[in-house]
């Protein structure tokens, strides 16, 4: 349980400090806040533009920065560096969260994320790896993140390097054949330092995945491909849910991992939540007035929960 320190203030924490904790259940509310603090600053970001994927970016927030802050090995000063973990945003249209949380680890000042999804700018609307540091494969069809991902982890089984392939994938994903080409590939050739980690809110750009195409139960789909899958869903938006998730990767890493998150689309606003209308669209004033009184709010009981 997260005792209230009533001399925790937002000026008084900063990223540093999470890599300097030892404490994993400190480290994991200092991720929590800033987390929530990259969403806030992402639903500002599309407010800005005028157009932008608020839904997904949002359902992914926890675990993106998880992955960053805690779990991968990378190197700002040096983003080509060969034995660095390399991450795939299989549903590319979530690259404004992805921006965000490259830019607060140092891949590219803070200040140009202004330039999103403007012209010549490096920050698209989905992530482009010719241009911009940080961005291990151009994504947006979806469904090719897989196959590139087993390519990957398979060259680093080749090449006998020891970095880690992970790549998230959304419900729009896994509606493609091809993703299931490729988990068949990842089942025969093994690759073990693959983690497959699946943003499952269950609402897609045109209503519910029940509705479009549903996929439950997917753990047992996964299981008959003869993959390894986790043995619980867990809860993407729990710091610890996620650091849990990985302690239980790293107990079965000899083959790849497929992890399931629960997630919710929209997540952090009581109007956007599971609302597939949120997938893209414009954030009027309204909207934006009361999606960032509701968001502040949930920073603030974040801040609030750092022992």
């Amino acid at each position: 349980m997260f005792v209230y320190n009533s001399n925790i203030t937002e000026s008084s924490i900063s990223l540093v400090d999470i890599e300097q904790e030892s404490d994993l259940q400190r480290k994991a509310s200092l991720i929590q806040y800033f987390a929530q603090k990259s969403r806030l600053e992402v639903f500002e970001m599309i407010r800005k533009r005028g157009n932008g994927h608020w839904g997904g970016s949002s359902s992914c927030t926890e675990i993106l920065f998880t992955l960053y802050f805690h779990i991968m090995k990378v190197n700002p000063d040096y983003p080509l560096w060969e034995e660095r973990d390399r991450l795939i945003l299989s549903k590319g249209h979530a690259a404004p969260i992805l921006y965000n949380i490259l830019a607060h680890k140092g891949f590219f000042p803070m200040d140009e994320l202004a330039s999103f999804r403007t012209i010549n700018s490096r920050l698209q609307g989905h992530p482009c790896m010719l241009k911009t540091p940080g961005i291990d494969l151009s994504t947006g069809p979806l469904g090719h993140g897989i196959s590139v991902a087993v390519g990957m982890a398979i060259a680093a089984q080749i090449k006998k390097l020891k970095y880690r392939t992970f790549v998230i994938v959304g419900e729009g994903c896994l509606n493609e054949g091809q993703s299931w080409e490729a988990l068949m590939a990842a089942a025969k050739f093994k690759p073990s330092r693959l983690v497959i980690m699946v943003d499952y809110n269950k609402v897609q750009l045109d209503g519910t995945s029940e509705k479009i195409m549903s996929l439950d139960p997917l753990n047992d789909k996964f299981r008959a491909f003869n993959l390894r899958v986790a043995p619980v869903i867990y809860d993407g938006h729990s710091v610890m849910s996620i650091m849990e998730s990985w302690q239980w990767a790293m107990e079965n890493r000899d083959q790849p991992c497929v992890i399931i998150y629960r997630t919710r689309k929209g997540k952090g606003i009581s109007f956007t939540e599971d609302n597939h209308q949120w997938h893209g669209c414009t954030i009027d004033n309204d909207a934006f007035t009361k999606g960032k009184k509701e968001l502040e709010e949930k920073l603030n009981i974040c801040l609030h929960e750092i022992n």
